[in-house]
């Protein structure tokens, strides 16, 4: 496989392969820039099809942490790090620690955090072994009530937008992927009148958001389809993509979930049928931006830090009259954005 070939290698300034045979520990770090700052983002458990398959997830997500942190106004580059395994039967003290070790011999140029399968007592053991962790219990805890409400605000922005309106009272919103973010998320949407249509691979959490919210409940397969004014794609990328875009009969895409194009053209597409999307590193940001308080001066600030998630709203309205003015998809004017963003801090 040649790496410097793939397409999501993008100029990534370092990928390190993470090999540790007494744990079982098979992991990949990437990092895309550190033009803005040390490279920040999450790490990731997840039992990937191959390792390549692994390796374009990380290359995919870094990148996005680039753009994201840069649209954020944050000054830190992008990262991420993936763990191949199951997160509910792989997980050990030992390959906690032993990624640690990894992480800490990168010198403070990758700074990890949670994300899909790890929480914060996983956080914990890799703190025994490097000092490079965010995101920790006792500091600014867990990121996703933060990052569902930046998604909430996002929405709104969108809804303004698209809608000319300043509420979503009465508006169906189809929301695919209820974890902590999902959930929270729907709590922002409950309480200002929106009807929840919501689908998850976990019964579980479906009955919980159905039995706190009154939601109606789909079957997986079936959330594109639904007659909603919002989708929100909060669960796993590129669930945007050439077969599900066709079912799709909303007027707003705007979640939670990282890389939701499977591919820059279906933003083209989204365009084209009158959707409007909004770029998934800006509304997502809200995690990032709380750990990203942890370290002030005077110490970690809640209503700071939500302060500064409420940026979101202003920046993805910048982004639509862009968009709108330059006759281009929402996601290249974001993808423009970001990247002067980062040439200047190069400069």
């Amino acid at each position: 496989m040649a790496v410097f070939n793939l397409r999501d290698y993008d100029d990534h300034e370092q990928v390190v392969f993470c090999n540790d045979a007494e744990s079982g520990l098979k992991a990949v770090i990437s990092i895309h820039s550190t033009a803005l700052g040390p490279a920040v983002g999450g790490c990731r458990m997840w039992e990937y099809n191959s390792d390549e398959g692994a390796l374009i997830d990380a290359l995919r997500l870094s990148r996005g942490m680039s753009y994201k942190n840069a649209m954020a106004g944050l000054k830190m580059g992008g990262g991420k790090s993936v763990i191949i395994g199951n997160s509910k039967t792989m997980k050990s003290e030992a390959l906690f620690k032993a990624f640690g070790r990894f992480i800490e011999n990168l010198n403070g140029q990758y700074i990890s955090a949670e994300d899909v399968g790890i929480n914060p007592e996983d956080m914990a053991i890799m703190n025994k072994e490097t000092q490079y962790v965010v995101g920790l219990e006792g500091k600014s805890g867990d990121p996703s009530p933060l990052t569902a409400y930046g998604v909430y605000r996002g929405m709104k922005a969108a809804v303004k937008h698209k809608m000319g309106r300043d509420n979503l009272q009465g508006l169906k919103i189809a929301v695919q992927g209820l974890g902590h973010v999902g959930y929270y998320l729907c709590e922002h949407l409950n309480k200002e009148g929106a009807q929840l249509v919501v689908t998850d691979i976990n019964k579980e959490s479906i009955d919980r958001v159905v039995n706190d919210f009154n939601a109606t409940p789909v079957d997986k397969d079936d959330i594109y389809a639904q007659d909603v004014d919002i989708y929100a794609p909060c669960a796993l990328g590129a669930s945007i993509n050439d077969a599900t875009i066709p079912q799709l009969k909303c007027s707003i895409v705007a979640g939670a979930a990282n890389n939701q194009l499977a591919e820059d053209r279906h933003g083209e597409i989204l365009k084209q049928k009158g959707i409007l999307y909004t770029p998934d590193y800006v509304i997502n940001a809200g995690g990032i931006i709380n750990v990203s308080f942890e370290n002030q001066p005077g110490g970690y600030n809640k209503q700071d830090s939500l302060n500064k998630v409420d940026e979101i709203y202003a920046t993805l309205l910048e982004i639509f009259a862009a968009a709108e003015l330059e006759q281009k998809t929402t996601n290249v004017v974001a993808d423009q954005m970001a990247r002067q963003r980062i040439a200047q801090g190069k400069s």
